[in-house]
């Protein structure tokens, strides 16, 4: 508060203090002349005189509280939109900065050096983004919808092919835009077409997708209506908390009453994701006109919406626009190391599943016990627990790992996922087995079987942060059971166990009958 704000508080103070004292001692000389007839109507009038007092300083003071937060506010909106932008870092930017920081710790830990080098060039280039000083707006849309026009026309020169062909710009080109009322350099990205056929469309696609989400401000265009094809990519660019503005090119085309009508449904389409305010008619490069004497003129462009428009935002939320934007880059590049973190300790928790697997498979082979005793022993393995925990930074001791694999071990007895087990793969391997092996094989391939089952569901439950979920345990054993009971990939599993399991005991079961030949 400022030496003459303060001066006028205690001012206003002494007043209300001064005209108090005046109030109270005429009221005083009213009190003593009432009380003696009428002690209650006395009393409620010095209740009336202490709450009116109150309300009056309790006024004074919350004015100029709140003078100076609005005050404060204002001065803090003024100063963030001040080229440089000194003096106030948004709250997006202070995010980003802290999302760069954790990145830095996930990046050390993935182990391929191309994807860590690549990620940290990537934190490298958003961490400049903090600083930078220009806004960028993406202009994205269908193939030749009127992009390159438009940009043509909000340039005030020819920039670009404007022929109608699909896919004339096939990468993103950059232009400077002067727009009177921005302090800040702002820069608009001509697009490749979305929606286009073949590879090359395809191709074209995904580099616009890519601007698109890199954009401070993006431009959706269209010529007509929005389509479900058209609609999809704008909902997941808004939903990625992408800014936009849908523009409604070409109006030139179309009557005053079918103009209203498109504009109607395109405002109707997009609600929730884009404000009625942000849908704008344009024609960026009318069609000419033939005057009766046959000369042709060519119409200025009808864009003034579009520009007031721009220039509003831009003024009122350019740097937020930017911080968000950082923020948004950041997050995704956050999910990215994440995504290939999981991926790469998921691979490391799938070898240990697979080790222990085989390994259970062959002592159970050797030395078969009741089904329910296998599972307690070998397909839920304490270890296993223990090393697939470790994978994702859990550290859990032996009998944490073996408590663990006794709980599961008990559900898949209640779930019937034992008897599931054996049910399907004695069906699976009656065509392979002789008589004379077909229970050890059984049991020892059931005993991989079921470890791979507890192992998946173990990898959920350390991927959740040691959290079986909202449906518990028996909800991811059960989904596991469920992937693990397609054809293809109990195919692909009895082939495997034919090799590991079976094979050796019944190389096994020859070496003793020759054996028992040889001594007869």
């Amino acid at each position: 508060m400022s030496l003459l704000r303060l001066l006028l508080f205690f001012v206003g103070i002494s007043l209300i203090l001064g005209l108090s004292i005046w109030l109270v001692a005429s009221l005083y000389s009213l009190y003593t002349q009432v009380s003696f007839t009428a002690p209650f109507l006395a009393n409620f009038l010095l209740l009336l005189l202490i709450i009116f007092i109150g309300l009056l300083i309790a006024g004074f003071v919350y004015y100029f509280n709140f003078y100076s937060i609005g005050n404060s506010k204002q001065k803090r909106r003024q100063s963030g939109f001040k080229a440089g932008f000194k003096g106030f870092i948004p709250e997006g930017k202070t995010k980003a900065a802290a999302n760069l920081k954790a990145i830095g710790q996930q990046v050390g830990q993935i182990q391929d050096k191309i994807t860590r080098e690549a990620f940290s060039r990537r934190t490298q280039e958003i961490e400049a983004e903090l600083s930078r000083g220009d806004i960028r707006i993406i202009v994205f849309g269908t193939g030749s919808a009127g992009k390159t026009s438009l940009i043509n026309s909000l340039l005030g020169e020819i920039v670009g092919n404007v022929n109608a062909v699909m896919g004339t710009t096939t990468e993103g080109e950059t232009y400077s835009l002067k727009l009177e009322g921005t302090t800040r350099e702002v820069l608009i990205t001509d697009t490749p077409g979305i929606l286009e056929a073949g590879i090359a469309g395809t191709e074209r696609e995904a580099i616009a997708q890519q601007l698109a989400k890199e954009a401070d401000l993006l431009l959706f265009i269209v010529d007509n209506d929005l389509r479900q094809s058209e609609y999809n990519p704008l909902y997941d660019l808004a939903k990625l908390g992408k800014r936009s503005l849908l523009v409604f090119n070409k109006i030139d085309l179309y009557s005053t009453q079918d103009q209203k009508l498109i504009l109607n449904q395109l405002t109707t389409k997009v609600k929730g994701l884009i404000p009625a305010s942000d849908v704008l008619a344009v024609a960026a490069s009318p069609q000419p006109l033939q005057l009766q004497t046959g000369e042709l003129i060519e119409p200025e462009p009808e864009i003034a919406d579009l520009l007031k428009r721009l220039v509003a935002v831009l003024r009122a939320e350019g740097e937020d626009l930017i911080a968000d934007n950082i923020l948004l880059q950041s997050r995704l590049l956050g999910e990215d190391a994440r995504k290939i973190i999981d991926r790469q300790r998921r691979d490391e928790a799938e070898k240990i599943i697979e080790r222990y697997q085989w390994i259970g498979a062959g002592v159970i082979a050797v030395t078969p016990l009741p089904v329910v005793d296998m599972l307690a022993t070998t397909a839920v393995n304490a270890q296993m627990v223990v090393e697939i925990g470790r994978t994702y930074d859990c550290e859990i001791d032996n009998p944490k790992g073996k408590e663990l694999a006794m709980s599961l071990g008990k559900t898949f007895v209640s779930l019937g996922v034992v008897k599931g087990a054996v049910d399907l793969l004695s069906t699976a391997l009656q065509f392979h087995l002789a008589t004379y092996i077909v229970g050890k094989a059984i049991q020892g391939v059931s005993a991989a079987y079921l470890t791979r089952i507890a192992g998946k569901s173990f990898i959920e439950y350390f991927r959740r942060d040691r959290n079986w979920g909202d449906g518990g345990m028996r909800a991811v054993v059960q989904q596991q059971f469920q992937l693990t009971r397609k054809d293809k990939f109990v195919k692909a599993f009895v082939q495997d166990a034919l090799t590991r399991v079976v094979q050796p005991m019944r190389d096994s079961w020859e070496e003793e009958f020759e054996t028992v030949d040889d001594d007869w």
